[in-house]
């Protein structure tokens, strides 16, 4: 009797063309998947720099207003037009995008932003001599103002403390903090996010000292600055520039109650450190960026300058 023949192994044949297969798909999704990835990422690192390049716009164009309010000269005041703030626009048309790419064709970008008188406020530089050691006069506004805020006692002596230390005086404290550029780094004096909010409007932290601009501070910090004015008389000071903005420290001398000095290196009306807030809405994605900026010069040689510049995601503002 002959052997049989052995039969074929189908069922093994079908396995592995199965497990072929199945790598074949898994390796083909892959790739679908990593071609999808790399055109979100250059999507998206497109975006970027379209965003980046209309806040540099954005920051331009209020460099060049701020500029050409200088070359007319006078005080500054909230009736000039760098302080009309830019409601949201509608830039997408603008963009340099593809019309045949549907994707990009549906891209949506608005602007906002706004100038603000950086010192409108009163600035935490003020605070010390060129010594480094603490202003009394000015300690006594710090303490105003923080009571003004709500905050909670003993914050103007922290802050007093921290920044002579940070600058070099300290008293034998071998803890010297890192000195602070920004209002939000006072954390490092030891105060909290709460307390940094509520000085947030009433105070500023610039690179040198500067004056209180009379025509954009608001009553609060006015009646702080100047020893003597009660908040009845700063009410009503700021109701009188609304109708006739200050040109000179003699017109805002006239408006104070009697007994009340204006100091010169104090106070003034007008002002050379501003505030720049650009607002970005591209598609799915809001970018914010925030500058310092300073005038300086007169008539043809006006420059203004960025001291620094932040951005950031809009859902982390800072």
């Amino acid at each position: 009797m002959r052997p049989r023949a052995p039969r074929p192994q189908r069922g093994a044949a079908l396995l592995l063309a199965m497990l072929i297969l199945t790598l074949v798909a898994t390796l083909s999704a892959g790739m679908v998947w990593q071609q999808q990835r790399a055109v979100q990422v250059e999507a998206a690192e497109r975006a970027r720099a379209q965003a980046g390049w209309i806040l540099s716009g954005a920051l331009d164009w209020a460099r060049l207003i701020l500029r050409e309010d200088a070359r007319s000269g006078g005080a500054d005041h909230l009736g000039e037009p760098w302080a009309v703030p830019l409601a949201e626009a509608r830039l997408s048309s603008f963009l340099a995008a593809d019309r045949d790419d549907s994707a990009d064709t549906a891209l949506e970008a608005f602007l906002s932003g706004s100038i603000v008188d950086a010192q409108s406020r009163w600035n935490l530089r003020n605070l010390l001599d060129d010594e480094g050691k603490v202003v009394a006069i000015e300690l006594a506004t710090l303490q105003r103002l923080c009571d003004s805020a709500g905050t909670a006692a003993g914050t103007a002596e922290r802050i007093a403390a921290g920044m002579a230390a940070a600058l070099g005086v300290s008293d034998g404290d071998t803890d010297v903090p890192l000195a602070p550029r920004r209002l939000e780094q006072l954390a490092w004096l030891g105060l909290d996010a709460a307390t940094v909010r509520a000085l947030r409007p009433l105070l500023v932290l610039l690179p040198q000292r500067t004056a209180l601009n009379l025509n954009t501070a608001s009553a609060v910090v006015l009646s702080a600055v100047v020893p003597g004015l009660d908040a009845g008389s700063a009410e009503r000071l700021v109701r009188s520039r609304e109708r006739t903005p200050l040109r000179n420290l003699a017109q805002a001398q006239a408006l104070m109650p009697e007994g009340v000095t204006l100091e010169a290196a104090r106070v003034g009306v007008a002002s050379s450190v501003f505030e720049v807030s650009g607002l970005l809405r591209l598609d799915d994605r809001v970018l914010a960026e925030r500058s310092l900026v300073e005038r300086r010069g007169q008539g043809g040689s006006v420059q203004v300058n960025v001291l620094w510049r932040e951005r950031y995601n809009a859902a982390g503002s800072p």
